[in-house]
């Protein structure tokens, strides 16, 4: 989860309440909170540094922060901890009744102590916005071959019947629908030949 960028504190000033003790070369920065439960204590050792907006909660024990230990910007202490000397804990991080050892470092953003404690963001669904469905197109058949073709005439029509042939010529029958209606009395363009006179004669 990447680290939101941390904000000035608004407020200047160090607000502390309940048994807190500040050891007076600690530095502590502008809009920090220490606050002690009843029963419980805070002690801030030598030469520690608390950065700007942290805030420090001590609830049922003591929390102590070593000589030397450097706490960032919005680092978040709560419950009974203990903060090593010369420890330094990274901005944004969560520290909850836990221990961190001297001269150790946290990184940024950590959470350290108790997980049980940990929320799980769930992924909120947007509402799904319906849209109107495309118009199909719907492509025309494809022509038959059947189609592709042209009807042929009916000979019967005009009266006129084509003579049979070994070779079918394409369009014979148009070109011989067209004799027929412009020469009448004119014989077939494609005559059948004659009879054999051999057989004529038997």
């Amino acid at each position: 989860m990447p680290l939101q960028p941390l904000q000035p504190a608004i407020d200047e000033r160090v607000c502390a309440s309940g048994d807190v003790t500040i050891h007076p070369s600690a530095a502590i920065a502008s809009g920090v909170i220490l606050q002690a439960s009843p029963d419980s204590r805070i002690e801030i050792a030598a030469g520690a540094c608390v950065g700007m907006g942290a805030i420090v909660h001590s609830s049922r024990g003591r929390l102590t922060i070593g000589a030397g230990a450097n706490l960032g910007a919005g680092v978040l202490v709560v419950g009974e901890c203990s903060i090593g000397e010369n420890a330094c804990i990274g901005a944004a991080t969560t520290i909850y009744n836990a221990s961190v050892a001297p001269r150790e470092i946290v990184p940024p953003g950590s959470l350290v102590g108790d997980s049980s404690r940990q929320i799980e963001l769930e992924e909120t669904s947007t509402p799904a916005i319906e849209e109107p469905e495309p118009e199909i197109a719907i492509d025309p058949p494809e022509p038959s071959e059947a189609e592709d073709e042209p009807d042929s005439p009916d000979p019967s029509s005009n009266g006129f019947h084509p003579q049979s042939s070994s070779t079918e010529i394409y369009g014979q029958v148009h070109v011989q629908r067209i004799f027929t209606s412009l020469f009448p009395s004119r014989p077939s363009v494609n005559p059948q030949p004659p009879e054999d006179s051999s057989d004529t004669s038997s």
